[in-house]
């Protein structure tokens, strides 16, 4: 991990410092909206960019794997986020809407890095990245749509609008870079997409910066409402792993495999479900923060689960 990647939850408390902070002062906190959506979109261009599509059909050598990831990640998750939410959040629409969107979108960058720390099967867990990702690109919409439409108001226009804008641009300019660099690569490889991927955090930092100053006032009255987030969230972090536990020993998948199946249906993705969520419910920061604390309490979970995995091996092998 690199130094960004390990003090990552602090920078993202330190955003949302910094947001509350610069939301004080009228002008900018006036002006701060307009700034949400652009710091996101390059946020999610270096993601796509950063994405080797090409290798997308590695992910069909291992077809149990495949097939059982994808499952997992957007059919029973899905309805784990919803049965959670329908126990603890509740009484807060906004709040269980967020925390279903965090669940749906399964993590494409650090969930690697916790992986190789596990002693993963590291090119597997690569292979599914692609899938991953075009699938929740796809689906997200459609979840959005659903569990919306049973506790928010959302038209099919604005939810084609902020899927356009959103995800399929950045994702089409992301394609069009790689087709216009293809016959000269160099640049592309050695500069470009180093410095996008390098640059991911702080564009999502200055989104939430942006978001914080715009929405200060209305968040800090509602800050203990994030608290409520935490026991259903935990819950689905060890569901999860038993989940995953259980199926790697039913389906005779090896350590390796059953760890990156672990991490695969673990980690989740809260760039691409905010960015929806900022651009279809500017009005509902609550959902949006619920995108924002998920993190904070993912990172230091991904970290414990990997030294647990580690000492699962080391009794495997004793």
């Amino acid at each position: 991990m690199n130094t960004f990647e390990k003090i990552q939850p602090l920078i993202i408390v330190c955003a949302i410092g910094l947001g509350l902070l610069v939301g004080q002062l009228d002008f900018l906190a006036m002006h701060a909206e307009s700034f949400i959506l652009p710091f996101l979109l390059l946020m999610l261009y270096g993601l796509f960019l950063s994405i080797p599509l090409k290798n997308f059909q590695n992910a069909f050598k291992n077809i149990p794997f495949l097939s059982t990831s994808t499952i997992l990640n957007f059919v029973w998750t899905p309805l784990l986020a919803w049965g959670l939410g329908a126990i603890f959040l509740a009484d807060h629409p906004a709040l269980w809407l967020g925390f279903i969107l965090l669940l749906v979108t399964p993590c494409t960058d650090w969930y690697l890095i916790f992986t190789s720390i596990a002693k993963g099967n590291m090119p597997l867990s690569a292979s599914v990245l692609p899938v991953n990702l075009l699938l929740q690109v796809i689906l997200l919409p459609v979840y959005l749509y659903m569990f919306a439409g049973k506790m928010q108001t959302i038209g099919l226009s604005t939810l084609f609008e902020s899927v356009v804008l959103v995800l399929l641009f950045p994702f089409l300019l992301a394609v069009l870079t790689r087709y216009l660099f293809k016959k000269n690569p160099t640049f592309l490889k050695a500069k470009l997409i180093p410095f996008f991927s390098a640059s991911q955090l702080i564009f999502l930092s200055l989104a939430i910066v942006a978001m914080f100053a715009a929405q200060g006032a209305y968040l800090v009255d509602n800050l203990h409402v994030i608290g409520l987030m935490i026991i259903p969230l935990l819950l689905f972090f060890v569901v999860n792993f038993i989940v995953a536990q259980t199926v790697g020993k039913t389906l005779n998948f090896t350590y390796e495999e059953t760890t990156s199946l672990n991490l695969t249906i673990i980690a989740r993705n809260s760039p691409i479900a905010l960015s929806i969520v900022v651009t279809a419910f500017p009005d509902q920061p609550l959902i949006a923060l619920a995108l924002i604390i998920g993190p904070l309490i993912e990172l230091p979970v991904l970290a414990i689960l990997s030294q647990i995995l580690l000492r699962l091996r080391q009794e495997g092998n004793s």
